[in-house]
């Protein structure tokens, strides 16, 4: 059975204006490069399974954080850019698994009249388990 998914931004607080790690234009594979801050605490994954996923934070066109129920975070970032999901901030997929995997293509969505349109196909990276880390934490 195939499923299809969408996931959409769900902003739970608003964040302090902060300039963002890397610059406009810059890409890094590096999941600690790209606000909000985080911490590396585990081994990347290719696969997290589908039935725990609690939210999805699209925190721009190459990152996208995966909120687990029970608390646990992966920060993924994309191979290569996927235009406009960060100004749309949701996406859909299809899957066959009952896991979401870094091969995985992720699809914008995007509202077009009164209606949702799917956009850009996007690859997946992999999943990295991470931890959320006040600003002055780091420093």
């Amino acid at each position: 059975m195939k499923r299809a998914l969408i996931f959409s931004a769900l902003p739970l607080f608003a964040l302090a204006a902060a300039c963002a790690p890397v610059d406009d234009g810059e890409r890094s594979d590096d999941p600690t490069a790209y606000d909000p801050p985080v911490r590396v605490v585990g081994k990347a994954q290719n696969c997290i399974p589908l039935a725990q996923i609690r939210q999805t934070p699209v925190r721009s066109d190459d990152v996208i954080d995966f909120e687990m129920r029970g608390g646990k975070v992966y920060r993924n970032v994309l191979p290569n850019s996927c235009p406009q999901l960060g100004l749309w901030e949701a996406f859909t997929y299809d899957t066959e698994i009952t896991r979401l995997c870094s091969a995985e293509i992720i699809y914008t969505l995007q509202q077009i009249g009164g209606g949702v349109q799917r956009g850009a196909g996007c690859g997946l990276g992999q999943f990295v388990p991470v931890e959320y880390v006040e600003e002055d934490e780091g420093e």
